[in-house]
């Protein structure tokens, strides 16, 4: 048999040309767009508590106007915590590597979703991403996953805290290339240029400020305010009643003439 024989019966039997199943077996096949998210229990109930935590607030916060915090509507966003980012077809081969603690991605549809499949999402990754320490993960934390961030991710902020030490610390793309810490303000908050909020910590828990140094309330938080802010208007508005009912007898009008 020729040494071209094999080629030219595989091609005759397929229809296909050998260079083409050449390129064929060399292009990348990724997985499934749809898989589960696949992380392990979080540390502690402080833990799970604080990703909660920050999910709510933001959603409650860009849903529209507050109470407390100044009006901020936003839809183009994606948050969410303890869920496993897919980014290569090999990452199941790999125990190094678990999904952000929280992480936001903006500019993308505010659907439910089972993980974050990079390629099925237009090739995004996290514009912003928060890791919470604990004893078995914090040398990950300050490493590996800082390194993984910021040369493979390219995450343009990211920041961690330990709940139970309260140790905070964030981190910027500066040029484009290399994480640079961010500073903090005299009350210890950094400046998140993504979500143009601030991030710090308040009764031992991660908050989000406003630019104006404002807390972004829970829900239930702005429920209460909204509800106080009502009794006081009600209040003067019966002041401002008693007060002219008060000058009307001065004057020696009765009400209603």
């Amino acid at each position: 048999m020729s040494p071209i024989s094999q080629p030219e019966s595989l091609q005759n039997a397929t229809g296909i040309a050998s260079s083409e199943i050449a390129v064929q077996q060399t292009e990348p096949i990724f997985p499934p767009g749809d898989l589960w998210s696949d992380e392990p229990p979080l540390e502690s109930d402080l833990h799970r508590d604080q990703i909660d935590l920050l999910i709510r607030l933001l959603k409650w916060y860009w849903r529209g106007c507050s109470a407390v915090a100044p009006c901020a509507k936003r839809t183009d966003f994606y948050a969410t915590g303890n869920l496993t980012v897919y980014y290569s077809p090999n990452q199941k081969k790999s125990e190094d590597f678990r999904g952000p603690d929280f992480f936001v991605v903006l500019g993308v549809e505010p659907r439910d979703r089972r993980s974050w499949v990079v390629w099925q999402e237009g090739g995004r990754y996290p514009n912003y991403i928060i890791e919470l320490l604990s004893d078995s993960t914090a040398s990950v934390d300050r490493g590996l996953k800082k390194d993984l961030y910021q040369n493979v991710w390219r995450v343009p902020e990211y920041f961690w805290f330990h709940p139970d030490t309260l140790e905070f610390a964030g981190f910027r793309l500066a040029d484009g290339s290399t994480y640079a810490p961010i500073p903090t303000t005299v009350q210890g908050w950094r400046w998140s240029q993504q979500l143009q909020l601030y991030l710090g910590i308040h009764d031992r828990k991660l908050r989000f400020f406003t630019a104006d140094g404002q807390l972004i309330p829970f829900p239930e938080e702005d429920a209460l305010e909204q509800a106080r802010q009502a009794q006081a208007a009600l209040e003067q508005e019966k002041l401002r009643a008693d007060r002219l009912a008060q000058r009307l007898r001065e004057l020696g009008i009765a009400e209603g003439d």
